[in-house]
């Protein structure tokens, strides 16, 4: 999570399967709920979707260095991924939206922003909430 800066974002508009690569910021609760935060314009198909059907689909994969065997079957990449389902909540609190303003850009970036009303109303933030998520892992041996 602290390494990858894209999430892939699934969802369905009328029965047809829509995915969107986004920058994405994110907490954990101690109670085990993960929060993705995202910005966008305020308008799209992409929120059209989300505002009609707010179940979505999400994966975060940071490719590794890639694994070469003598056997080209057995090849592959190391990797780390994280795959879950939640619901979006459109925040609409000021407050709100520029906590989850802030958690993005200090994921993004490393550094803290902090942010006006006039640039909090600029842009549409949601949120993923998730407690079914999964991780999986192919590290590089030490060896």
């Amino acid at each position: 999570m602290r390494e990858c800066k894209t999430c892939h974002v699934a969802m369905v508009d009328e029965g047809t399967p829509y995915v969107v690569p986004l920058n994405y910021g994110y907490h954990f609760s101690d109670n085990g709920l993960l929060t993705l935060v995202f910005h966008s314009a305020k308008e799209g198909r992409k929120l059209d979707i989300l505002r009609k059907n707010n179940r979505v689909c999400f994966a975060i994969t940071n490719e590794g260095a890639p694994q070469q065997t003598d056997t080209p079957c057995n090849s592959g990449y190391y990797y780390a991924s994280l795959i879950g389902n939640g619901t979006v909540h459109f925040p609409e609190d000021p407050t709100e939206k520029a906590r989850a303003l802030s958690l993005l850009v200090k994921h993004q970036t490393g550094r803290e922003a902090h942010f006006t009303n006039e640039q909090i109303e600029t842009v549409c933030v949601f949120k993923i909430g998730s407690t079914d998520y999964t991780g999986k892992r192919k590290a590089k041996s030490s060896q």
